[in-house]
Order: structure tokens, then sequence, then C-alpha cells
């Protein structure tokens, strides 16, 4: 699926992720979080999983990690993509 429109989910409180989505091509991901050396590929491996999910190749992802679970990375992936894809409301149940 494309990307229409760049969206944003989650915020920069402790514990939390903030996800930005906006067009490109393939799949780039920048990720800023102070624990990227331990869990970096973990995190990246996530925002792959999720992206392929939802049939998304081209894209640029911005992920700036407090802490966040994998469970919390995961459903501020799904809520970016529905927003950047413009499906908010028609949600994939199927991913979940």
């Amino acid at each position: 699926m494309e990307i229409k429109q760049t969206a944003i989910a989650g915020t920069l409180e402790s514990s939390d992720v903030q996800i930005t989505l906006s067009q490109g091509t393939g799949i780039q991901i920048d990720l800023d979080s102070s624990v990227a050396s331990l869990y970096g590929d973990d995190i990246k491996k996530v925002v792959t999983d999720t992206l392929a999910s939802y049939d998304v190749t081209d894209v640029n992802v911005k992920v700036v990690d407090k802490g966040a679970l994998d469970c919390v990375i995961k459903a501020r992936m799904m809520a970016a993509i529905q927003r950047a894809l413009g499906t908010v409301d028609e949600p994939n149940w199927e991913v979940l």
C-alpha cells in the first residue's frame, strides 16, 4: 500500500515511542533511542514486521524511542500506518 500523507503516533514521554511515517523509496528506518545498541535490531524488526503486515514497502520511518515495550511500538506503528494510509475508519483486524 502507498503512504498518502505524513503521519505521527505516540509521544516523547518515558516508556513511549513516537513514530513518524512519510513517503519514501524502500523502507528507511531512522532510529533514535538510548537503548539502540542493546535493542535496536528488535525495535527495527517490530517496525518492519508491522509494515509488512500492512503491505507497506515504500516509507521513511522516524522512530524516537523512550523505552517502549514491543507491544507499545507495534500499537504506535499500527496507528501511524492507518493514519498515513487514510484507513483510520477501516482497521485491519488480521494484523492484531
